[in-house]
């Protein structure tokens, strides 16, 4: 048994969206954790295009999960961490911080999992972590799109929500049912386009009255 179950949001959140949210809220409703830890990349090497300030991503991450339903912690060892940026030694810092008996559970959307074997080491992810993937109704993830040791590992580790929360690492869950997908790239083209009745459907509140009170993205393309 673990003693605690801390959830693991990582990403460039350029801006954080409605996407991220509906994400995070799935799985706190879904598994109770302890804690929310929030990622925000520094150098990600599959994103060198990143180029809003680290601060003002923090700053709406703090906006947007603003009184929480469970205790949320913004992480920045990305952003101070010098280079390009891994999941596997996040994980690593952050086993060595909190303890081997704490359930760490990474929460992924279905695009990232098609993606996962070109991971840095991301076998050795399950050493660390479990994961969670979330994926549209009606969406079923083609074994064809899978690398095949992703998808052996799919088949070999998928596990309950309770078996999750108290597991420290090597389990997966695919949930079916998350309604919301927003696509970052829609996001900055809305704001660049300033199309508000779009950007109601995307952000939430406090991020676009941040962005726009610092000019934020009017560049993009």
């Amino acid at each position: 048994m673990t003693e605690r179950c801390v959830l693991l949001l990582g990403g460039s959140f350029d801006p954080v969206h409605l996407g991220h949210i509906a994400l995070a809220r799935y799985f706190c409703a879904l598994l109770h954790p302890d804690e929310l830890r929030l990622i925000p990349a520094g150098q990600p090497w599959q994103k060198p295009d990143l180029t809003t300030p680290p601060e003002h991503r923090v700053a709406m991450l703090e906006d947007a999960f603003d009184d929480w339903v469970v205790p949320v912690t913004i992480d920045t060892q990305e952003i101070e961490r010098e280079g390009p940026t891994y999941t596997i030694d996040t994980l690593r810092a952050l086993r060595k911080q909190l303890g081997d008996d704490v359930a760490l559970v990474i929460l992924l959307g279905a695009d990232q999992l098609l993606n996962l074997h070109t991971w840095r080491d991301w076998q050795k992810l399950f050493d660390l972590a479990n994961l969670c993937i979330a994926t549209r109704p009606g969406f079923e993830i083609p074994a064809e799109a899978l690398d095949s040791s992703v998808a052996a590992a799919l088949m070999r580790r998928q596990a309950s929500p309770a078996q999750l929360r108290a597991t420290p690492h090597g389990l997966i869950y695919i949930a079916h049912d998350l309604a919301m997908a927003v696509s970052s790239t829609a996001v900055r083209q809305a704001l660049a386009e300033n199309n508000p009745p779009v950007l109601e459907g995307l952000l939430p509140p406090p991020v676009l009255d941040y962005i726009q009170h610092h000019h934020l993205y009017q560049t993009r393309h």
